[in-house]
């Protein structure tokens, strides 16, 4: 179903759920139980009051995938080998799903850049999710390897700089980072990284993720390049949340 219709659909059933529960709740103190008279009394609540409905969809939705990130935050928050930046006990993960040939995702690097010199107690792991193209798939494959040497973030700013994702480019990015080409093609290669990226595309479908960048932290999801602040708000908010 188009995602237009899914959210047509999940209004008019908030609307009818809370028609019910409004219903509920008024039966008692109503004469003869007035149902028809209660429907109409919450219908044209709901009608005057449309911005209840995306306010409701909105709280529904953070608390479907705070369900689902909390029954698989291990797997979530778990780096692959060296592809995470900040504090290794940092009380607060932030969990970042990129695509190198997502220019949203290279527009947030300044972001995750402050908010690691900001905050000395955040950690953030980087989740490769190649979904754009058959480029970013290999880029996200050196990726990888480049995290199995313990060089993941100079590959990873590397490649960002670069205009593409071709040979020539991963080349140049590799090269920056210090890689030992002939172990990282091996890696790259490896059954291993094939297993990690069927795992994080397997989790960004549990999630309901549609696009690049999108974040994860604490019980929360963000999608797109929310910027410092957003970040930064997304770590408070988990942090006061224990």
């Amino acid at each position: 179903m188009p995602r237009n219709s899914l959210l047509a659909f999940g209004a008019l059933l908030l609307a009818a759920l809370l028609g019910a529960a409004a219903f509920a709740l008024l039966q008692p103190y109503l004469p003869g139980n007035d149902r028809a008279r209660t429907e109409a009394i919450v219908r044209d609540y709901v009608l005057s009051h449309p911005e209840i409905l995306p306010e409701a969809m909105q709280k529904l939705q953070e608390r479907e995938v705070g369900k689902v990130v909390a029954a698989n935050r291990s797997g979530i928050e778990k780096p692959f080998a060296g592809a995470w930046a900040g504090n290794p006990k940092g009380d607060v993960t932030l969990v970042a799903y990129m695509d190198y040939a997502c220019g949203y995702c290279r527009a947030s690097l300044p972001a995750i850049d402050k908010l690691l010199a900001d905050d000395p107690n955040v950690r953030i792991v980087y989740r490769e999710l190649p979904i754009l193209s058959p480029d970013s798939r290999t880029a996200a494959e050196w990726a990888l390897a480049a995290a199995e040497q313990g060089k993941f973030r100079p590959f990873h700013a590397a490649l960002y700089e670069e205009s593409g994702l071709d040979e020539a480019a991963i080349a140049r990015a590799a090269a920056k980072a210090g890689l030992d080409v002939g172990r990282a093609r091996t890696v790259a290669a490896s059954d291993a990284v094939a297993q990690e990226l069927a795992r994080n595309i397997g989790q960004a479908g549990q999630l309901g993720v549609t696009g690049t960048p999108t974040w994860v932290v604490g019980n929360q999801m963000l999608s797109g390049a929310v910027g410092y602040e957003g970040l930064s708000a997304a770590v408070a908010k988990a942090r006061a949340a224990g």
